[in-house]
């Protein structure tokens, strides 16, 4: 049994049935896959983040867009003046 005090950054390789080796990472970032004597790395994307990202810059869009709305309305000024 190995160690458990030294920090692992790397996983135990292991095979796939079409031959490929999977060499997993610490954190889920990716895996490297070793094919053919070639090693390619595989990001994961997490979605969730990609999501939370776009929900944050629309609202701040919106927000800026209500402020600037707020200040100076794109609509003509109907009130009378004296």
């Amino acid at each position: 049994m190995a160690d458990m005090t030294e920090p692992r950054l790397f996983g135990d390789p292991y095979e796939t049935p079409d031959g490929t080796t999977v060499i997993p990472v610490h954190r889920p970032v990716g895996v490297f896959a070793v094919r053919d004597g070639q090693a390619q790395w595989a990001p994961a994307v997490d979605a969730t983040r990609v999501a939370l990202l776009g929900v944050g810059v629309g609202l701040v869009a919106a927000t800026l867009a209500g402020i600037a709305m707020v200040h100076r309305p794109p609509w003509p000024d109907l009130r009378r003046r004296r």
